[in-house]
């Protein structure tokens, strides 16, 4: 893989040589740097760059302005933002480039550690290697004929990410996650073909197959003895069929399935046509023995009032609030406050997108139930999670 280009923005000329020198030490990158906003944006102009890391106070152009006038660019990279000031003024940054459609992939407080820049360069490497893969499955080839074949093929297939409780460390649920086995491609992540098959209408389609997969891997490793709850992503939008959480029932008592052991997460990527579609559904998916969890807490239109009015079994807290959070002191108490409500609600608390040990370390110190993420491990095929299982340890009676 070819060195990443990195382009430093930062007007003290000390900080311009450690900066390049901790990222001289952390890998083989093509680096250049610019003494202020303007000077950026013309070396942007000139040639396209992988990352930028750019400071926040700097004379003239500020580095709210430079991210503004970076969002205009035709090829805009991956940004992370560091500076003196508060975590919410960095906080408050970031959201100005996410919103204006730029990646954000660090936070850093000054003054810069080696640690600080490792992450953000790890998750620079991560990012791109993700991309590739995506990358090599672009959606206007995937025809409705093509995603038809692969859904009556199984070639989309079930992998699961463990949650692992945060008091005994042990595997206690898990995430089924849809990948393709593409016959000339080989594994596909879901960004490369979700939206082609929201396009063509066939999330139900996939629903379907992913809930089937699910509650025959929970079979297996039933009979080995791990008795494992298994969360599904329901985009809501389909809430909008009245009959829904009948035909699921239907389905999984056909199939030898337990209501109880299947949990639906409640996508933010569509809403009901109407919102009280979203509440009967909710009620309907409860009433049936379904469990049900808010997904993406913290962030999008998720909200306190759906959270304390739906009969939710489980919170999910979005990863944009659990990265970084041991770094962060304001994110650090919102995530307390979170969890807190999440237990007084009787909730069970998972965090997602834990990345760091630090992380993790937080969240068992302010009493989260559970946590999800790369840490733990990424999705895995049924009988790879088996593997996790066993090595967790012997299987508990249930």
């Amino acid at each position: 893989m070819k060195p990443y280009n990195i382009l430093i923005v930062e007007d003290h000329p000390f900080q311009r040589m450690y900066l390049q020198h901790l990222l001289s030490e952390l890998g083989e990158f093509n680096l250049e740097c610019a003494r202020d906003g303007n000077e950026a944006l013309q070396r942007l102009q000139q040639r396209d760059f992988d990352f930028v890391l750019t400071d926040l106070l700097m004379p003239g152009m500020d580095g709210v302005q430079f991210i503004q006038r970076l969002a205009g660019l035709r090829c805009k990279p991956d940004l992370a933002i560091m500076s003196a000031a508060s975590r919410r003024m960095l906080m408050a940054a970031s959201l100005v480039a996410k919103n204006l459609g730029v990646d954000v992939i660090g936070l850093i407080s000054k003054p810069v550690s080696p640690g600080a820049l490792r992450s953000v360069t790890e998750q620079l490497r991560r990012k791109h290697q993700v991309a590739a893969q995506a990358a090599a499955a672009p959606i206007a080839e995937f025809d409705r004929q093509t995603l038809l074949q692969a859904l009556n093929s199984r070639a989309f297939q079930a992998w699961f990410q463990p949650k692992k409780s945060l008091h005994s460390g042990r595997i206690v649920a898990a995430e089924a996650l849809v990948r393709w086995m593409h016959p000339e491609q080989g594994v596909l992540l879901p960004g490369s073909f979700l939206p082609a098959l929201k396009a063509f209408g066939m999330e139900e389609r996939l629903l379907w197959l992913m809930l089937k997969q699910a509650m025959d891997a929970q079979a297996r490793w039933r009979e080995q003895g791990y008795d494992i709850p298994v969360s599904i992503n329901l985009p809501t939008h389909l809430l909008n069929s009245h009959d829904l959480a009948d035909r699921l029932l239907e389905f999984v008592l056909h199939h030898q399935g337990i209501p109880g052991k299947l949990c639906f997460e409640l996508m933010e990527s569509s809403t009901p046509e109407d919102l009280s579609n979203f509440y009967a559904g909710a009620c309907r998916l409860r009433i049936k023995g379904f469990g049900l969890s808010q997904d993406d807490f913290g962030q999008g239109y998720s909200s306190y009032l759906s959270l304390v009015s739906a009969p939710f079994t489980e919170l999910k807290i979005d990863r944009a609030l659990v990265q970084g959070c041991h770094q962060n002191e304001n994110m650090a108490s919102a995530l307390a406050s979170i969890v807190a409500l999440g237990r007084k609600l009787g909730l069970t608390v998972v965090a997602e997108g834990v990345e760091t040990s630090q992380e993790l370390a937080l969240l068992r110190k302010i009493d989260c139930h559970q946590a999800q993420g790369f840490l733990i491990s990424h999705a895995v095929s049924p009988d790879q999670f088996q593997q996790l299982l066993n090595l967790d340890g012997a299987a508990t009676l249930y």
